[in-house]
Parts: C-alpha cells; structure tokens; sequence
C-alpha cells in the first residue's frame, strides 16, 4: 500500500461492509493504490452507516459525496440486512400454495433433530403457521408428468384468505413442481392476476432440487425476505445513484460472487451471508502474495468470527445451510461462524464459572471502554488491560479507548465475583475466547479431513491480527499471514469477487450407465441459461467463464458431492476418481467399483471483472524504530514483557522484526509473541513465522 498519496487516481472501486460494530470502506484507484475508512454501523439502519462511510472517505479528500461517487466505476456491497431479517424475526407475513396432501411438509421438517439426544429445545416457529400454508388440488408425478390439473378456484381462495389475513408475500411449492414447473408458473399468475404483482416467490424458479422440505423452507425464507431486503436495496441504490453512483451496485452473494441488485432482486435468500462469503475474494487477493493458496482465514470482528478454508486455491461451497434455525439449500461458501469478536461480552455465573460469549456488545454502547454507556466487559477491553491495545483515539477516531473503563468493566463483572485479580480475569476472558476461535478453525479444517498444519492462517478483521499467532501455534501452523488491510478484510475482498449465478437441474442416473447424449442436451439448456445471465450483466464471452458440476454420491447414500467436469466434459472414468478422491477426504474410505448415481446438474457462470492489483510497498532503507515500549502480557511461559511498539506507518518492505512486538495499525493491532519474527511481504502485508523460523 503506498501510503505517501493523499489522494486516489480516478477512477476507482469501492467496497463497502455492512457489520455489527463497524461499516467499511475500501478505495482501490487505477494505480492500485488502496484507502481505507471506518465508521460506526447504525444497526436500526444499515444503509445510514453505508451512506455515512461513503460521506466520509469523501470528506477525507476534501471532496463532496457527489464529487466522490461520481469517479467510482465500481460500487460492491456486502449487506447484512438478510441475516439480521431473520435472526431478528422481523420478516414478512407470509402466505404459502402447496400441494393437496402436504400441508404440513414446512412443519414436520426432516422428522430428525441434528442433535438426537436433544429432545426437548423448542424448533424455531414455522415461518408460515398452518392457516397461511393452503393447500391447493393439482398433481404432478414423479416423472413430471401431469396425472391432475391444477385448481384455479382453489388459487383462487387461498388468495381471497391471503388477502384477509394481510399477507406481504406469497411462496409456492407444489410437489415435484422441480421436474415440471407449469402448474407453479399458472398458480404464480393467478395470484398476480388477484393482486400479488410484487412478492410471489415460485420455488421452481429458486431452487428446482429435488427434496420437498428443503425446496419449500427455501422458497418460504425467500418471501419472508424479500418485501424487506429488496426495498432496503432499492432504496439504497436510488439513493447513491442520486448522490452520483453512475453504475448500479453489485451486491455479495452467500456463494462468494457479486450479482446486481436487479438479479439479486428475484432470489434475497441468496443473501443470507452476504458479507462474510466476501473473503472468497480477499483469500484470492492474498493467495499469490502469501505464497500459497492453502489458506484459513480468521476475520473477527466486533461481534463474530468468521473462519472460511481455501484449499488449493478452491473454497467449498456447500448446499446446506441453517440461518436462525431455517433450513436453506441455496449455494453457499462454506463459512462457519461463532460469537468471539471484540466485542464479546464476559461475564461471571453463578456458579462461579467465567463465560465469554456468544453475546456481544455492538456498535451501541460497544465495549466498555469505548466510553458510550457500556458497562459490560468484552475482550477488547481485556486486551487493553493486558496492555496490548493503547488507550486513546481509534478506527480513524470514531471511539477514544478509555483503560480506566476497561479495567473497572473487568474487575466489577468478572475479577470481584471470581475472586481473582483484575489482570488474572482478562487473562482469562481472552484465553476462553481464543479457545472458540482454535475449535472454530478445526471445525473448518480437521472436520473437514484437512490438516491445518498444512495451511497458512490468515488474520483478519479489527481483531484477528491481536489472535493470529496464539491460535495459529495452537494448530501447529508454520506462519500467519495479516494484510495491513486487516481490519477491512470483507470490504476489500468484494473489489475481488467476480459475478456469478448457480443453475441446477435435477437429473437421477447411474454414472456408468448414463446417456451422455441427454446430459450434454440438459448442459446446454443449462449454459443457455448461464450464457442469457451473463449478457444480462453486460459480460462478454472474454470476460467470462462457464463451468460445469456434477453432483454424485454412492448408491443409497444420503448427501452428494459436487465435482467439477475437467473442460466440461462428460468422462465417466475420470469423474468417478474425481468423486472417489473428495470422499476418501471428507469420510475416509471409498466403495471400489461401487455405484455412483447421479443426482443433479449445474452449471456456474462467472463474470470476471478486472483483477485488483496492490502497489508494491516502498522498500526499506534502514531499521525501523519502535515509538514506544510498553509492558504486555502474553501468557504463562512469558507472563508480562517489555514489548517493542511500532507505528504501521512507518514499516516497509523488507523490514524484519523479532517478537515480543505489536504493530499500531489504522483499523488493527498487530501482536507477535516472544519467539516470533515478523517480516513486511513485497505488497507491504505482514508475516508472522511462528517460533522464529523462516
């Protein structure tokens, strides 16, 4: 990053993040050169701290909004408007067709608990209760032939109750509506023609899979979605086109890629993980820099970690996903989130037991010692009581850190009930934090059959540089790797993420028997599909990609796996050791010569969008010099040291340091223990070998 420029080249891209504590924004200019700003989230109003971002990077550069927004050629946003829809229950009023017979599919679920021996907490409420779910007579068969029409009376009533209960939005899952869609289709257009113009969401459009459950919750979650996160960003990008914007915004989809608001607008559900999945991109970005595209990234935030996998230079994307206890099978990065960031909440139990988390602080009051009414102790006033974070201005001044706050958070709610001292209770709210977060990177990488020795850990988010090297010795990682854009990871991975839209068909066969014939017809219904998107997006076959997947799994199996077709093309042999070789990692064993049946086609298409290139960092010319020492606590083997102090700043290219040291960074803090040695990478990002080798 040069940070000798005041002032970025036009024109340039922006990223914007939408979360729980803080909006981010990154400016990439035509040189490459990267700015960063950070302001407090307006959690009753996300589109206020976007909008407040954008006002203030502008006023960074004594610009006006309008000015600003007009050179930018490039706007991504990651929304959590989706996530918290649902997490907060503050959805539509949902009104649901289906299918005489199968009221009650919503209800009975998959008729299993994920936890078996937990027979007792409660599922989440139906999001659409038994007198909004109407069934409706019509029948499709299993090979998607009709054996009774469909009643329009019967759509015709169910709208007249609709109506009479004040239902927002309608869903439709009519059974096997996946293999022939007409009588979904017809129904769609009976309830528009009765007044549903805006909110019907028709699940052979959403999701035409095979599973009547999945299908309808998915369907179901996209109308409780939709009237709120559709109008949010509409209204959003009116309001920055009105303030210059030239192009509209792209928004991040949970299966990591970018989609503008118009094609996002048919399927919100898409959005569930909006923002986190952006660390697709940034891993992309950091890949060639680190070294290595065996990568885990650990972006903690104010309120949660996010941990996500690249392995050799792929992130999964899974589909099956749980929001709020709602069962999704939309495309989705493989993330798994737990509640430790810096703003999570310790606390002491009756019993005497120290709890950290999964609560959090927020952006309002924050942690205690951001001075605004909070009283609670989170980790990142921990952190300052061990010394490890400096009182005073921080994020670009939106909060002062208040020491004398922290400490009296931590010893009234956590030292004085346990008995301990002040500095004894912080050490050990961060040491149950970095406890989570080691489980979390092992539920991403050792449950998933990788070895996270093998990786480069990846520290991100405000908080994760401070965690980085504690949890990468825990996993016996040989180094960490910390962008010095730490602290907007999500934010500059969006400038990263190319388009992209997932089309599936469901197609049942015996691998080794299959017609190629037919499935190369299907995959070409598929990329007509794919290829009418991408025009759409005004991508041209240079500047495009079409990949093709096949989802497998051995006979009777009940999950399958997605393997890419090499050059697209259908090759039996070479498929079944594709398959063979994922489930030898994921299980552990395979079935020689056993029965592979298919289950699905899809067909990914990507837009690409031109890469983002950092400048190289300005090169060392001397040692550089701490600007203070202070003493910091590290753990039992090292207690408390006397630790060098740098400035970001004033760190280049080439310089190499030996821990116990801590890096002052805009939006982060940099820690290396005793025993590290950290060097500044060509691009100017910082890398930890831990235990001084490298």
């Amino acid at each position: 990053m040069n940070t000798s420029k005041t002032i970025p080249t036009p024109p340039w891209r922006l990223g914007v993040d939408v979360g729980g504590t803080f909006t981010d924004l990154v400016i990439a200019d035509a040189e490459g050169w990267m700015h960063v700003s950070k302001v407090l989230s307006t959690p009753s109003d996300p589109a206020k701290g976007v909008l407040a971002a954008v006002t203030a990077a502008a006023a960074g550069f004594d610009m006006t909004p309008e000015g600003f927004l007009g050179q930018c050629t490039l706007f991504v946003h990651g929304s959590t408007v989706a996530t918290n829809t649902m997490l907060e229950g503050k959805g539509a009023t949902v009104g649901m067709l289906t299918t005489k017979g199968f009221r009650d599919s919503l209800e009975v679920r998959r008729s299993r608990r994920d936890l078996q021996w937990d027979h007792r907490a409660p599922y989440p409420p139906v999001l659409v209760p038994r007198y909004l779910r109407r069934p409706v007579a019509g029948r499709i068969d299993r090979d998607g032939a009709e054996v009774e029409a469909l009643s329009l009376a019967d759509v015709k009533s169910a709208a007249e109750h609709f109506r009479a209960d004040d239902v927002d939005s309608v869903a439709i899952c009519l059974l096997n509506g996946y293999l022939n869609p007409a009588h979904e289709t017809a129904a769609a257009e009976a309830l528009r023609a009765e007044g549903f113009e805006d909110w019907v969401s028709v699940s052979s459009e959403i999701l035409p899979i095979m599973g009547e459950y999945e299908r309808g919750s998915t369907t179901v979650v996209n109308a409780y979605l939709a009237p709120v996160v559709v109008s949010y960003l509409n209204n959003l990008n009116d309001r920055l086109q009105e303030m210059g914007l030239q192009r509209p915004m792209l928004l991040v989809q949970s299966n990591g890629g970018a989609v503008s608001v118009d094609r996002v607008a048919l399927r919100p559900v898409n959005l569930v993980l909006s923002g986190p999945a952006a660390g697709v991109g940034a891993l992309g970005l950091y890949a060639e820099a680190a070294g290595t595209d065996n990568l885990i990234s650990m972006e903690i935030g104010g309120t949660s970690c996010d941990v996500m996998l690249m392995g050799d230079g792929r992130v999964e994307v899974d589909d099956q996903l749980t929001i709020a206890g709602y069962h999704l099978a939309t495309p989705s990065v493989d993330i798994h989130t737990v509640g430790a960031g810096g703003g999570t909440i310790a606390k002491a139990d009756s019993a005497g037991m120290l709890i950290v988390g999964p609560g959090g602080a927020g952006a309002d009051p924050g942690p205690a010692c951001y001075g605004l009414g909070g009283t609670d102790p989170t980790s990142t006033d921990a952190q300052l009581v061990l010394g490890r974070l400096r009182a005073g201005p921080y994020a670009d001044g939106s909060v002062s850190l208040d020491a004398a706050l922290a400490r009296r958070a931590v010893d009234e709610k956590v030292a004085q009930p346990l008995g301990i001292e002040t500095e004894a209770a912080a050490i050990g709210i961060l040491k149950l934090l970095e406890q989570n977060l080691l489980h979390a990177v092992e539920r991403i990488s050792i449950q998933r059959g990788h070895n996270p020795a093998r990786f480069t850990l990846v520290a991100s988010g405000g908080a994760g540089p401070m965690h980085g090297a504690s949890v990468g010795r825990a996993l016996g990682c040989a180094k960490v790797y910390i962008p010095r854009q730490a602290g907007v990871f999500c934010a500059l991975g969006m400038l990263h993420s190319d388009v992209r839209q997932d089309f599936i068909r469901v197609h049942l066969d015996n691998l080794d028997e299959a017609d190629e014939g037919l499935i190369g017809e299907r995959y070409l219904e598929l990329d007509a599909q794919a290829r009418a998107a991408l025009d759409g997006e005004g991508f041209e076959a240079e500047n495009s990609r079409i990949e093709r997947w096949l989802d497998l799994r051995y006979k009777s199996q009940q999950w399958s796996i997605r393997v890419e077709l090499a050059n697209g093309a259908f090759d039996p042999t070479a498929i079944r050791a594709a398959f063979e070789k994922e489930h030898d990692r994921l299980y552990g064993h395979i079935q020689p010569a056993g029965r592979i049946d298919i289950t699905a086609l899809h067909t990914i298409a990507w837009g690409l969008l031109d890469r983002l290139t950092p400048t190289k960092a300005p090169a060392s010319t001397a040692p550089p010099e701490p600007f203070e020492n202070r003493r910091v606590y590290f753990d039992e083997a090292n207690d408390w040291c006397e630790t060098a102090v740098y400035a970001g700043g004033a760190l280049r290219a080439g310089d190499a340091l030996a821990g116990p040291l801590l890096i002052e960074e805009a939006t982060t803090t940099v820690v290396a223990g005793p025993g590290d040695r950290l060097t500044v990478d060509p691009t100017g990002n910082y890398v930890i070998y831990l235990g001084g080798e490298g």
